[in-house]
């Protein structure tokens, strides 16, 4: 049976917003735009002023980090495409960031220079500015960031076709602020008019000459209207402009090509010389097509892909175009822009700028930003999380820890020895992602970021991690993986070392074999605390355990007896048991006494403010009571049965309910929990445990 036909026409009328269309074409007069104006002043903004605006409009989070209070944007968590282009663990760097194109907004002084993000291969440089371009895209779609242009039109007045030429219509190329139409010599009386009143919010403000295209129009159009300036703009129809970087309004992208096929016009624009039969000339700029990127980025911002990569001659158009806010076009004069530049580039790149004598000039109009690897490592882990999920990869599991693993080796090959020699590598890994260690405090953590300055300006990139997670997927024997471990994934991670393009230094291939190493320890402790943590979930011998432990505690300490739950005798405090668990967190024989008297004053405090114990809030004795509970439950369940295949149906019952809680409180899948206790039990069988 034929499925019934779709009535198309229908079916995307319901769709399609008429409304919404109309307010994205308005078209009006120069004065219904003033009227607009007067309502709503920002819609003269300037890029700076109107990036800084859309950056500040998605609202920010504060938070304390090491004593110093960071503001995190909330664009850059990329609000206006679910994330795609989320950037993570950079916040200190783009308020950096943030803070220039504020100081630009106000005119104080960076509005004059080139942003220069600096950072390694795979640090979000590009994600950045590609953040800002498709945000002020979406920004100029909404009625917060709408703005306008212009173009002329013939109308009902008798104007000479060579005006206008045979079509009667001609739009501004560059797309400028309407309002530039007003001559100098009125501005300063006419803005006076327009901010009257006018307190708080954006003061209009007009800067700027006309393109020449527009000024040349502009001027016959006076000439034939012997200088009145009010029947010119009555050839004028202002109207609303989207930006757009595949139509090339308002967002621009240069990327650096071979020397031979690029010259200076794929920047200020090229002679059409089509146009030139019509209008008779290749000086008129009628016949010029004002279609550089520094021409159609004007009143948006325009990228620099590898920017210290391009040929000196185009880095003098770049400084112009940074300092004076000009550009030349090929014989035509200098040309007023209005557009955030933003470069970047790798540390190679850089350095080869900072040695050039004869790129001082340069130097001197950039803004460097610096944007390194991630150090935390909580914030790596959300990386390879928006690519690596539930949704993403479909009929996969990716086991827990999988990518904590991956990202673990990432941050430590980024992190600089600490000079401390009571500090590991991995824990000053686990000070920064915020974890407490003894002796350390906030002001530690900040002298040790202070005293590596180069720290995340080199290490593995995050596209090395996605692209060994992804090889892991694929390359097992049958060609499909239904649950990625860490192993399958620190193992390409390895074997990728020996042919890494970008690392060249046997040293430091041997120095990250070592680190791997160190986070295959680190994982085997953290399954073993599970699996411990698994076997010993019995909530009610925990709680039993517990009231023994604290019965016995409060009569030692009060030097009391205890009365036998079975036989109800009045026996010496159990010394063998308490000990037995004190033991599993390090409380030496001479500490015994002080911490059984903190336990019982802690009881003592919460009775006080009317709260019942429960050994859930007690970090310490819980982790002890779990350990105690795991060695005296593990010979039952038998759990080194695994390793020899050899398992008995009262062990498989009880190894299946360990199983079930490793699936239901920690994330695992039927495949990766039976893998997990297998590993574990084979530590396990070669008497390797830990005492955590």
């Amino acid at each position: 049976m034929s499925s019934p036909s779709i009535d198309i026409k229908n079916f995307i009328a319901g769709l399609q917003d008429l409304d919404k269309f109309a307010k994205y074409n308005w078209e009006g007069s120069f004065q219904q735009y003033v009227d607009i104006v007067k309502e709503h002043p920002e819609v003269t903004r300037n890029a700076f002023q109107r990036i800084y605006d859309l950056i500040i409009g998605y609202g920010v989070e504060d938070y304390v980090e090491f004593k110093k209070k960071i503001v995190s944007y909330n664009f850059f968590k990329d609000p206006f495409d679910n994330g795609k282009d989320a950037v993570f663990g950079l916040d200190v760097h783009l308020m950096k960031l943030v803070n220039v194109l504020k100081a630009a907004a106000q005119s104080y002084g960076p509005e004059k220079r080139v942003i220069l993000l600096h950072g390694p291969v795979g640090s979000s440089k590009s994600t950045i500015a590609r953040l800002m371009k498709k945000g002020l895209e979406y920004y100029s779609s909404t009625e917060e960031g709408s703005l306008y242009t212009f173009k002329w039109v013939a109308g009902a007045s008798k104007i000479p076709d060579r005006i206008l030429g045979a079509i009667g219509e001609i739009k501004c190329p560059m797309h400028e602020e309407p309002l530039k139409l007003i001559p100098k010599e009125f501005r300063k009386k006419f803005t006076e008019e327009l901010n009257r009143g006018r307190k708080e919010g954006h003061r209009v403000v007009i800067e700027g000459d006309l393109d020449p295209s527009c000024n040349y129009i502009f001027t016959e159009l006076l000439q034939f209207y012997k200088g009145d300036w009010t029947k010119v703009v009555d050839h004028i129809k202002v109207f609303r402009v989207m930006l757009s970087e595949k139509g090339r309004i308002g967002i621009g992208t240069f990327q650096p090509k071979d020397e031979k096929n690029q010259d200076s016009t794929e920047l200020t624009g090229d002679i059409n010389y089509r146009k030139i039969a019509e209008f008779g000339s290749d000086s008129d700029p009628r016949a010029f097509n004002f279609d550089g990127e520094f021409n159609i980025a004007n009143r948006g911002i325009v990228e620099f892909i590898e920017v210290l990569k391009l040929d000196v001659a185009f880095l003098y158009d770049l400084l112009g175009a940074s300092q004076e806010h000009k550009v030349k076009p090929k014989k035509f004069p200098q040309t007023d822009i209005d557009e955030v530049i933003i470069g970047h580039t790798n540390e190679p790149e850089y350095r080869k700028l900072q040695n050039n004598e004869f790129m001082e000039a340069l130097r001197d109009r950039t803004v460097k930003i610096d944007v390194p690897y991630i150090t935390k490592l909580g914030e790596e882990v959300k990386i390879y999380k928006k690519d690596f999920n539930s949704k993403s990869i479909k009929g996969k599991h990716i086991a827990p820890h999988t990518l904590e693993m991956a990202s673990m080796w990432a941050v430590l090959t980024r992190l600089e020895i600490p000079k401390k020699a009571n500090l590991t590598l991995l824990q000053k890994l686990k000070l920064y992602n915020g974890k407490s260690l003894a002796g350390f405090t906030e002001d530690n953590v900040r002298e040790l970021r202070k005293e590596a300055n180069r720290e995340g300006m080199e290490g593995i990139s995050p596209r090395y991690i996605q692209d060994k997670i992804s090889n892991a997927l694929v390359n097992t024997r049958d060609g499909n993986v239904a649950c990625l471990n860490p192993f399958m994934v620190l193992n390409e991670l390895e074997g990728g070392l020996k042919n890494h393009s970008l690392i060249s230094s046997e040293d430091k291939k041997k120095h990250y074999r070592e680190l791997l190493s160190v986070v295959k320890q680190e994982y085997e402790d953290i399954v073993k605390s599970e699996v411990q943590r698994a076997i010993s979930a019995d909530e009610e011998a925990m709680a039993r355990l517990c009231s023994n432990y604290i019965d016995n505690v409060k009569a030692y300490t009060q030097r009391e007896r205890v009365k036998n739950r079975y036989t109800g005798q009045d026996e010496e405090p159990d010394e063998r048991l308490m000990r037995s668990i004190e033991e599993k967190i390090d409380i030496p024989d001479s500490r015994k006494d002080d911490f059984r008297r903190e336990v019982m004053n802690y009881i003592g405090a919460l009775a006080l403010d009317g709260r019942q114990f429960d050994y859930k809030t007690n970090e310490r004795l819980h982790k002890a009571l779990e350990l105690k509970l795991f060695e005296d439950q593990k010979d039952t369940i038998k759990l080194t049965s695994l390793v020899s295949n050899i398992v008995d149906q009262s062990t498989q019952e009880k190894i299946d309910i360990v199983k079930g809680r490793l699936i239901k409180n920690y994330g695992y899948c039927e495949i990766c929990s039976t893998d997990i206790l297998t590993f574990v039990a084979s530590i396990f069988a070669r008497g390797d445990v830990k005492r955590k």
